[in-house]
């Protein structure tokens, strides 16, 4: 496939995730366009090849490329830096549909998506020139390399950058979780400068956010991820010993105002992919129920798609991600209008919370109880309707939703509004 050019575009309509409960969505524009391009190739190249991927494990590299060619990777990229400026609801709407096709692609390119989001928002402009030229015409894919395997899960500072005669730093650590980093072109990577933080008396001024080069000597790829679900995300351990860094790749600019929206959007994508999982595992019980399940016994009906029990199962589901779905819409429609300044930050931050408890709840039983309309017929091996509760499941754990529960109860009873933070 050569890039951006043979792939077929009809107007300008994403087809349905499900008949008229997940019904065609217009897009405009030349990011429509890529966004066209993007389905074309999970309908062609990744949604078959997403079972096989789960088996082996390890990064989807062939998946990857095919998506690089679509343009994706600068549909987050501002346009007054050459990108497309995308929308945080056509992002969310874009990372759902990936996920439906392979969950564990969705999350690389989640990553991907938030960091450049992140990044465009506070780092220097020669950074912001040089990473936009590489993300626009070099096709170069962010991965993440920032978690430790602290005692607590927002410990971040055990990765060392010790600065070095000649200007640059050397980075030592060890990171966790890493996802998207063993197949990207250019890695994220959180450290702690010491002696920075001590000379400016804040420890904020010597956090550092450096994009390394998959290929600098010393960083390593364990490829050591062995979780039960999400295992084509390869999101292994990363070691770091003595990776030279120049200064002019650091993102996190001392005296840079950080965004105080990252933590939601980082949320909002994992309730994306939760939904897209969900409407994947329903999508694929409601193939294979009309044609090859056996209708019960005593519903007296001649096939299994006209047993009430299982309309009645499968369309409840269905209601489920139907709101899941529109939790997620709105989250992004909110946090569009928090980066417009039309909307406070504790509103965009309860419709963040509000969709990880619905897509969490709605993903969880859609993978699990949907295989009940396609009887034990569905638990054969070559079906592979165990993936999408495995996925659903490890992905729901990244971090805990009863806290998203919480902070909206909190609210309610006492109208507290979340400090922005890694996680709220």
């Amino acid at each position: 496939m050569s890039p951006m050019t043979d792939v077929p575009v009809q107007g300008s309509v994403l087809p349905p995730l499900l008949r008229d409960l997940f019904p065609a969505r217009q897009v405009d524009g030349v990011v429509g366009k890529v966004m066209l391009r993007v389905q074309h190739v999970l309908d062609t190249e990744i949604a078959p090849g997403a079972a096989d991927r789960d088996r082996a494990g390890g990064y989807p590299h062939q998946a990857v490329a095919a998506l690089k060619l679509t343009g994706i990777l600068a549909l987050a990229v501002p346009c007054n830096w050459g990108g497309l400026g995308m929308t945080q609801d056509l992002s969310l709407e874009l990372m759902l549909r990936i996920a439906v096709a392979d969950p564990a692609v969705a999350q690389i390119y989640k990553v991907h998506d938030d960091l450049v989001r992140e990044i465009f928002a506070y780092a220097p402009s020669d950074l912001r020139r040089r990473l936009a030229h590489r993300i626009v015409h070099d096709h170069a894919i962010l991965g993440m390399a920032v978690a430790e395997n602290g005692r607590t899960a927002d410990g971040f500072l055990q990765t060392l950058a010790r600065p070095c005669p000649d200007g640059t730093h050397a980075l030592s650590g060890c990171k966790i979780y890493a996802t998207g980093a063993s197949g990207a072109d250019l890695v994220a990577v959180s450290s702690f400068d010491p002696v920075r933080a001590q000379q400016a008396g804040s420890i904020r001024a010597g956090v550092r956010m450096d994009l390394v080069p998959h290929d600098a000597p010393g960083l390593v790829f364990h490829h050591d991820w062995d979780r039960m679900g999400q295992r084509a995300t390869d999101s292994g351990t990363v070691t770091l010993k003595d990776v030279k860094v120049e200064d002019q790749w650091n993102a996190l600019d001392p005296d840079a105002v950080l965004p105080q929206h990252v933590a939601l959007r980082f949320q909002s994508g994992f309730s994306a992919i939760l939904t897209g999982i969900g409407i994947a595992a329903l999508r694929a019980v409601c193939a294979f129920v009309p044609e090859r399940a056996r209708p019960w016994g005593a519903a007296g009906v001649d096939s299994a798609d006209q047993d009430p029990y299982v309309r009645r199962l499968l369309g409840e589901i269905g209601a489920d991600l139907f709101a899941a779905y529109c939790s997620v819409m709105q989250a992004g429609m909110m946090l569009d209008r928090y980066e417009g300044g039309q909307a406070s930050r504790n509103a965009a931050a309860m419709a963040a919370s509000a969709a990880r408890s619905v897509a969490t709840r709605a993903a969880l039983r859609a993978a699990a109880d949907a295989p009940a309309a396609a009887g034990a017929r569905g638990t054969a091996a070559v079906n592979g309707l165990d993936r999408y509760w495995r996925d659903a499941r490890t992905l729901s754990l990244h971090d805990p939703v009863d806290w998203k529960n919480a902070e909206i109860g909190r609210h309610l009873l006492t109208g507290w509004a979340p400090e922005p933070g890694l996680y709220q």
